[in-house]
């Protein structure tokens, strides 16, 4: 994150005795309703405010006045962890300042005591009745309560829901799903996208066009789940996800590509092969695909130089010199 101008560090003024904190204050919009908690936006964001059960994707560093470096920072994390508005939150300043962001947004907060580690502080860390700068960039949210308390519905009950609503909901969890597979947490990205998969087999549309939909839907959280399982190690659950997306879509390279792999995996050379060239087929000039190809000729290269070693060990002539009444 950078920000167009130092805070920390700065001296107290002079000629105003007062401190950069309370320079800054004079012009940063209230949001609490009694100056508890204050922004500044340095870059605005896009789209809808964050939803109050949301889970968000920030990068965060917090600052006491007069110091540099912050106290309390996530920006050295790769991937930051998914926090949960009402739970993983711990700063009340931090979760007003939230819901007032978009996606992208890049803002400053200033939180008063009452907003932040209260009366007592933090000690030996933050001193008592502390202000705290806070700068934060919200990269994404994902809104789970609606998800969650459709999946908490009977069967029955979702039913009653039209299809736009299974739709979004399941585009939730694969969303969830997607999030937690970027951070190598496979087996948690699994739960969700069977969720998923869980509240689309379960609708029935009459419709064509509404079928269609449910089917596309499908396919995207069975090639998911496909290459969630190759990260488990599990190459026979992974080909029957795949192979379920060929029932959908029988040319689709990606899922050609999965059951190959998952193949390569078995060992099954033959099935492997005639996978990968039907993805061949479908996306010729695929790096990955042509250097799975070139990996499964190799294995089968070494596969057979084994197999010819072991049949000359077993059918090579006997020592001239061992005869029966030796043994």
């Amino acid at each position: 994150m950078s920000f167009s101008r130092p805070l920390t560090g700065m001296p107290v003024s002079e000629a105003s005795g007062r401190s950069p904190y309370q320079r800054l204050s004079q012009w940063m919009l209230d949001i609490s309703g009694d100056r508890g908690v204050l922004k500044d936006v340095v870059r605005e964001g896009a789209g809808e405010l964050v939803t109050p059960d949301a889970s968000v994707l920030v990068k965060y560093s917090g600052y006491l006045e007069h110091m540099d470096k912050p106290f309390d920072s996530n920006c050295f994390r790769k991937v930051p962890r998914l926090m949960k508005l009402g739970e993983d939150i711990t700063l009340w300043g931090m979760e007003l300042g939230l819901l007032s962001m978009r996606r992208g947004e890049l803002a400053r907060f200033l939180f008063k005591p009452a907003y932040a580690y209260g009366k007592l502080g933090c000690p030996p860390l933050i001193p008592p009745n502390t202000t705290v700068l806070f700068e934060i960039e919200l990269l994404d949210f994902l809104d789970s309560a609606e998800s969650d308390k459709f999946c908490a519905l009977s069967a029955v009950q979702q039913d009653q829901f039209p299809l736009e609503k299974v739709l979004k909901v399941a585009a939730t969890e694969r969303e969830f799903g997607n999030y937690l597979f970027r951070q190598n947490r496979f087996y948690d990205a699994k739960v969700r996208y069977k969720r998923a998969l869980l509240l689309l087999r379960r609708r029935s549309a009459a419709a064509r066009e509404e079928q269609q939909l449910v089917e596309a839907a499908k396919l995207l959280v069975l090639l998911n789940l496909s290459f969630t399982y190759l990260k488990l190690e599990r190459p026979t659950t992974a080909l029957r996800y795949g192979e379920q997306a060929l029932i959908i879509d029988p040319k689709n390279a990606k899922a050609l590509f999965r059951c190959g792999q998952a193949c390569l995996l078995m060992t099954e050379y033959q099935k492997a092969r005639d996978f990968l060239v039907r993805a061949q087929k479908e996306q010729p000039i695929n790096h990955d695909i042509n250097n799975e190809l070139k990996k499964l000729a190799s294995y089968y290269r070494d596969y057979t130089d084994k197999e010819k070693e072991m049949c000359h060990r077993m059918f090579a002539p006997c020592d001239p010199g061992f005869t029966r009444g030796e043994h």
